[in-house]
């Protein structure tokens, strides 16, 4: 997967926050700030610095004025300009809290907000770095802070105890809250990641299989002026074919005209749409030409066909299936000792191709993650081997269910030992011709079990 763009490898664009995304927020907040603070004061009469708040809350949307005029509406803002900005939620909404009663304010809990915000977009050490402050503010909060804006005919005190359980509600909140946004960002962004390298491999495909007419295109194009070519090296080899001087360098000249007449003509024998012959394939040179690549690595390939009373499917070339099955049969033989199986079938209502090794199997601990991308561990029990992260299997997973195809993973049934991954289609989705039965012709001569 190397040849795949360096956006797999550096992930920093995906910690990137959108400025527009923190100032959406933030308005919100400083909407929500001023309305609690006009009911607690001038709702229910309760006495506490209202003018500090309000001057807590100006900065944020200070904050946001000159964000808004500095960036533009789609700037993203870098991991430690954005902690910076996360940072300062913090400590704005800190210093509202301890106007307002600390921890027995209700609103306390409101403190998780940014930590989690960090978490699903920003590296893991920014993120502990925001939650150690918000923890920080949290614990001071415990501590100090003035008393709750409250009736001023009622002595009403917040027993340690509940301010106790609002900390360790807080922290807890925050920590679950943060692993848990962490967990499903990452995952989305894996699974994004793995979209796009699939994306790019069809295309890739696509643009391999559209080089022939191309090449065919250009054959007839070149096809005049070479033609013309080859008439005047013709008739100045005619008029000058008794000067020595010019004898040899006219037949050279001939003769490359002619050659390159030659693969203009092959090239014009290349797939087009229009040609069936390579437009068309049949599931035994389906299988042949994926298996082809792969046979030159000290591992035993052996083609078997189940005998059918239905005539071979022939279908449409698709790079995708291709792609999908070689990259199945690359990884067998990456685990195999000697042998890999592929057993081909067909009937009226299915297409099916087994790949069985005689490897060590899949392990059982991550036979239910297979075809997840970026896996953590390898998906075999052999430890020994180089690892990978499953992106490949992803993408070959990818490839052929978008083809119709359902994959079933498992491990061969003992005593035999080694993976084997089954690939059926419905007929209709492998066969131009639908359901003919065999008629004066051998039951399964549609392939030949052979061992390379």
């Amino acid at each position: 997967m190397s040849a795949f763009p360096t956006f797999l490898e550096d992930h920093s664009l995906r910690h990137r926050l959108r400025l527009q995304t923190l100032t959406r927020l933030r308005w919100l907040a400083v909407a929500g700030q001023s309305l609690a603070v006009l009911v607690i004061a001038h709702g229910f009469g309760f006495q506490f610095h209202e003018a500090l708040c309000f001057a807590l809350i100006a900065c944020s949307a200070w904050l946001n004025i000159f964000l808004s005029v500095r960036f533009p509406a789609a700037h993203r803002l870098p991991p430690l300009a954005a902690m910076a900005v996360l940072s300062f939620d913090v400590l704005q909404l800190f210093g509202l809290l301890f106007m307002t009663g600390g921890l027995a304010n209700p609103f306390s809990v409101l403190l998780c907000v940014p930590v989690i915000i960090s978490s699903a977009s920003q590296p893991v050490r920014h993120t502990v770095g925001l939650g150690i402050l918000s923890v920080a503010a949290v614990t001071l909060l415990a501590f100090y802070s003035l008393p709750l804006p409250w009736y001023p005919e009622s002595n009403f005190e917040v027993p340690f105890l509940l301010i106790a359980g609002a900390w360790i509600a807080i922290v807890s909140t925050s920590v679950f809250a943060a692993v848990y946004a962490y967990q499903v960002s990452a995952e989305a962004s894996q699974l994004a990641d793995a979209l796009v390298a699939t994306e790019l491999v069809l295309q890739r495909e696509q643009h391999i299989s559209a080089l022939d007419g191309l090449a065919a295109a250009a054959a007839h194009e070149l096809g005049t002026p070479l033609a013309t070519i080859s008439v005047v090296a013709r008739e100045m080899e005619k008029a000058l074919a008794n000067d020595p001087r010019f004898a040899d360098d006219l037949m050279l000249l001939r003769s490359q005209s002619e050659r390159c007449r030659d693969i203009l003509r092959r090239l014009t024998t290349l797939s087009t749409q229009d040609e069936v012959h390579m437009t068309r394939l049949p599931l035994g040179s389906l299988i042949e030409e994926t298996i082809a690549p792969h046979r030159e690595f000290g591992i035993a390939i052996e083609v078997v066909g189940e005998e059918s009373q239905h005539k071979e499917p022939v279908g449409r070339r698709n790079p995708g299936i291709m792609f999908g099955l070689g990259n199945l049969i690359e990884n067998a033989i990456d685990f195999a000792h000697e042998k890999v199986t592929v057993t081909v079938s067909h009937d009226a209502t299915r297409v099916s191709i087994t790949i069985d090794d005689d490897g060590p199997g899949f392990a059982p601990d991550v036979l239910a993650q297979i075809g997840v991308p970026f896996m953590n561990r390898r998906n075999r029990m052999d430890r020994e081997k180089a690892g990978g992260l499953g992106l490949g299997l992803f993408i070959a997973k990818t490839l052929l269910e978008r083809s119709g195809a359902s994959l079933h993973f498992t491990n061969r049934p003992a005593p035999a030992t080694g993976a084997s991954v089954e690939v059926s289609w419905p007929r209709e989705k492998m066969d131009l011709f639908g359901t003919v039965k065999r008629q004066n012709t051998p039951v399964g001569t549609g392939y030949i079990s052979q061992t390379h």
